[in-house]
């Protein structure tokens, strides 16, 4: 059994990470995308169905054609950003489970119920999203995430030839400037929004 993280890796991940709206000159390699990936894949999804499929939006051309599908207030933090990724899923990840989760006849337990599977895909791309920030707080990365843009239109605009894939929501990524935060809004205790039964 791995042992506790120290408090330098607690704050870098959870404590002192930030939402950060604007970033720094520095670049982020290909590189560092993979790494990013390789520590995602790794946090679990249900029966390892793996549905997230992210678009990395490096060049200028796929980060403007992004900006174009985003609300005003989140422009110049896509154009800006060195990497936004969009974080999607498929609709029809079943069709993976046979090498994915080879223990059972997976497969079967999603097929012909499409809607079901639009759940769990949502819903695991949105843990593997998670999955994806701390993987680039923890190679010193900052992020960005984001909702405010139109998702028919980005679906449209990047995944019109995979069209049983939907867009979740978008995330940037590189250097954090400090300057664009402001102080960190209020967490609630423990009781506010919790109980053990």
């Amino acid at each position: 059994m791995a042992g506790a993280l120290g408090d330098d890796a607690l704050d870098t991940l959870f404590r002192e990470g930030r939402s950060y709206n604007g970033w720094t000159g520095e670049n982020v390699s290909d590189s560092e995308i993979h790494a990013i990936y390789e520590l995602m894949k790794m946090g679990p999804t249900s029966a390892n169905m793996q549905p997230a499929r992210i678009l990395w939006c490096k060049s200028d051309a796929a980060k403007q054609k992004l900006a174009d599908c985003a609300m005003e207030g989140n422009k110049q933090k896509i154009l800006t950003a060195p990497v936004v990724a969009i974080i999607a899923y498929d609709i029809d990840f079943h069709e993976e489970l046979p090498w994915l989760f080879p223990h059972t006849d997976a497969k079967s337990w999603f097929a012909g119920d499409e809607e079901g599977r639009k759940v769990h895909a949502f819903r695991n791309s949105s843990l593997q999203g998670a999955y994806l920030m701390l993987a680039a707080r923890a190679l010193g990365l900052d992020c960005g995430p984001m909702s405010g843009f139109d998702n028919a239109a980005v679906d449209k605009a990047f995944f019109a030839d995979q069209p049983r894939h939907r867009s979740n929501f978008i995330c940037g990524i590189g250097h954090g400037d400090k300057a664009s935060i402001f102080g960190r809004s209020p967490r609630p205790d423990f009781d506010t929004f919790n109980r053990i039964d």
